[in-house]
């Protein structure tokens, strides 16, 4: 069931650029970035009462509260960066660059989740990083 959600996740992340790049022109990054966070809050909390998924906040520890927080402080910097990006350059160009966080999760799993870094993985971030070099030069 997860690749099918991952698969989903790639069709709405590219979705999501195609649109952002359709929209941003002539508004402001930062307030871009803004509708668009206020859009995924509303969905977000939407399915968290839907499912009925609101009981749990209670039992969430606070190292997970610290973690999910900062995880949110990135995805906003993420977030801001990218519609910046988007708004000054082609999205065939700024898409691959950010996909580069696939090779920087991989290594940061490594180091700090202490996840296995095998000769599969060194290979596939060569890929990867060629693979955007070729794209964006």
């Amino acid at each position: 069931m997860w690749l099918i959600f991952a698969l989903l996740s790639a069709f709405f992340a590219a979705l999501t650029s195609i649109l952002a790049k359709a929209g941003i022109s002539g508004v402001n990054s930062n307030l871009a970035t803004a509708i668009r966070t206020v859009v995924v809050v509303v969905m977000a909390w939407g399915m968290v009462f839907l499912t009925h998924a609101q009981s749990g906040i209670s039992e969430i520890s606070k190292r997970s509260w610290l973690f999910l927080i900062l995880s949110g402080l990135a995805t906003g910097g993420s977030w801001l960066c990218y519609y910046k990006a988007l708004q000054s350059g082609e999205a065939s160009k700024v898409v691959p660059i950010d996909k580069l966080s696939v090779v920087i999760t991989v290594v940061l799993a490594f180091l700090f989740l202490h996840e296995e870094f095998t000769i599969k993985s060194f290979l596939g971030c060569i890929l990867i990083t060629a693979g955007t070099l070729v794209m964006v030069l």
